[in-house]
């Protein structure tokens, strides 16, 4: 870890990006110039409980990194039923991957689960910058590799585990959402009923 990158002195350093650069590197090296130019195209949001960044049908412009807070990502069917794709707690990227990387109107919506703080890259800045910074290459594709395998693994789990072991995944998955989250919320991620979950966990 560049620790000196980390530190609260500089502009760029301020506490609301600490979570992004130890993510960045984590994962690669970027030198000073490159560093800074990448925070210059770096957007910050302040987000409500319940409010979108993104709604059903939207072109999705951003990628969206979860400072605090959480968010999740849905779809709703014809009897107004959530689907729950994902959460995104502290640390996280989330959106509509399919409408990012096509820029064709997206399936799914992404709200905030809590009041959260969010940092936000366009997709236009982001290929710009694979051009300056080409070490972002890999960063970005090992985050696709990562969403990928996620999605994978989320429909194997709802083609072939049991609604117990689909909630015992989502506890191994999301350790620090368990004891915060609506029963419903987890009920819609897991694809059962909230009465069922209720049932289930009282057993």
């Amino acid at each position: 870890m560049d620790k000196l990158y980390l530190s609260y002195t500089n502009q760029y350093y301020r506490m609301d990006q600490k979570l992004l650069a130890e993510s960045l590197l984590n994962q690669i090296h970027l030198n000073a110039e490159e560093r800074e130019l990448f925070f210059s195209f770096v957007k910050e949001k302040k987000v409500k409980k319940k409010q979108f960044l993104l709604l059903e049908g939207d072109i999705s412009r951003y990628a969206l990194f979860v400072v605090s807070g959480c968010l999740r990502s849905y779809c709703v069917d014809e009897n107004g039923y959530q689907y729950i794709q994902q959460f995104a707690p502290e640390g996280w990227w989330i959106g509509d991957m399919y409408s990012l990387v096509t820029g064709q109107p997206g399936h799914l919506a992404v709200d905030a689960v809590f009041d959260s703080e969010i940092a936000m890259i366009a997709k236009a800045d982001l290929n710009k910058l694979y051009k300056e910074i080409p070490q972002l290459n890999i960063y970005f594709r090992v985050l696709a590799e990562n969403a990928l395998v996620y999605y994978q693994s989320r429909a194997m789990e709802n083609l072939r585990l049991t609604a117990k072991e689909r909630y015992e995944r989502f506890c191994t998955r999301y350790p620090t959402l368990i004891a915060c989250l609506p029963q419903k919320q987890v009920a819609a991620y897991i694809g059962v009923t909230p009465e069922f979950l209720s049932k289930m966990l009282n057993q």
